[in-house]
């Protein structure tokens, strides 16, 4: 029984840093609704992050602990670099919609493969140990992520919807 609960609790957990409501709150997709594609392109100075480079560094993290999670191909990511993928060099609504689509895409699947492991990540091996460990990690990730990508609308002064 207790499995189950905690097994509930990782996917509660996920779900609430990607789009599910959270308490603490925009969690990482509601940290970007209603941010335009110039608005993502931009940056803070020259050699920081746009809030386009941290949605593709999340769905990259997102590929990556769901290929852990289940297997699969490493190198199969379709932005590069991997970790810190760029934007695109003529950043466009489209395009961003696109990533979007992608951060999307590896998020169902991440969701997917914890549903998949939740039952041997049950043992107290360290085998489930990290199992467990991978799931929080990601959502925190997640969390983290949409925290800087809501600074980063403050600074650019943009309008946007309120927090």
């Amino acid at each position: 029984m207790a499995a189950n609960a905690e097994h509930g609790d990782l996917l509660d957990l996920v779900a609430e840093s990607y789009s599910s409501a959270a308490w603490h709150g925009p969690n990482l997709r509601g940290s970007l609704r209603g941010c335009s594609a110039s608005m993502a392109a931009w940056r803070p100075a020259g050699d920081r992050h746009s809030i386009w480079e941290l949605a593709l560094h999340c769905a990259y993290w997102e590929y990556a602990v769901t290929r852990r999670l289940a297997g699969g191909k490493r190198g199969s990511f379709p932005r590069k670099p991997s970790n810190f993928p760029g934007a695109p060099p003529k950043p466009g609504p489209a395009r961003w919609k696109e990533d979007l689509a992608l951060l999307d895409e590896t998020h169902r699947r991440l969701v997917g493969a914890v549903r998949s492991v939740l039952p041997s990540a049950n043992e107290a091996s360290a085998s489930g140990r990290r199992v467990r460990r991978l799931i929080r990690g990601i959502a925190c990730h997640n969390v983290y992520h949409a925290g800087q990508i809501r600074l980063l609308i403050r600074l650019s002064g943009a309008k946007s919807r309120k927090a």
